[in-house]
């Protein structure tokens, strides 16, 4: 038997750099995915449709001008008027960076008149961390709840925290911004809210 007989048939290089050329392909689809728009601009499938019914309980121990500050029920909202609904945490650094807009927005004639309502959806955080937050930078918000769990956020289609949606006064979700509010966001928002479209 000769040599040429038993060896066995050689391979195109290309067949391997087959795999390398489709990896190549799908990494440039998931980067143009990721670095190009606005990231506050992530879709949300619950853009115009009804908020979902939630009930969280209280920040434990939180109060508001010597009162305790009532729970986030989205049956108990007001109808007839806009809400803003921030999800944050103690733990979350964004959250920082952004509050400062929110304590402008809840100084804003539209939310101190109750044309507007600002209401805090803490997430999974620790109580006695959530109360040191707000008593140390301020609390915007009239009520706040509390998911622990994270469940609510599900439902409400939380990437990740900080989060604010805009709930018309219909009780439909008109609008949501993801990651750190700031000043010309904050804007847009309450602006949008006094509209109530």
């Amino acid at each position: 038997m000769s040599e040429a007989s038993t060896s066995t048939p050689r391979r195109s290089p290309w067949l391997y750099a087959i795999p390398l050329i489709v990896f190549a392909a799908l990494a440039a689809v998931f980067a143009k995915g990721l670095f190009s728009g606005d990231a506050s601009k992530v879709p949300s499938a619950l853009i115009g449709k009804p908020a979902p019914a939630i009930t969280l309980p209280p920040l434990e121990g939180l109060q508001r001008d010597g009162q305790p500050v009532p729970s986030f029920d989205m049956a108990g909202l007001a109808k007839g008027k806009a809400t803003i609904v921030n999800v944050f945490a103690s733990w979350c650094a964004p959250c920082r960076v952004e509050h400062p807009f929110l304590v402008a927005m809840a100084d804003s004639a539209a939310v101190k008149q109750g044309k507007v309502a600002l209401i805090g959806f803490n997430y999974k955080d620790e109580a006695e961390n959530a109360r040191r937050f707000l008593g140390a930078l301020g609390n915007p918000y009239s009520a706040v709840g509390v998911d622990r769990s994270g469940r609510a956020a599900i439902d409400w289609g939380v990437y990740g925290v900080p989060e604010t949606f805009l709930i018309g006064p219909d009780g439909r979700i008109l609008d949501k911004h993801v990651g750190p509010l700031d000043g010309p966001a904050a804007s847009r928002l309450l602006a949008r809210a006094q509209k109530g479209s």
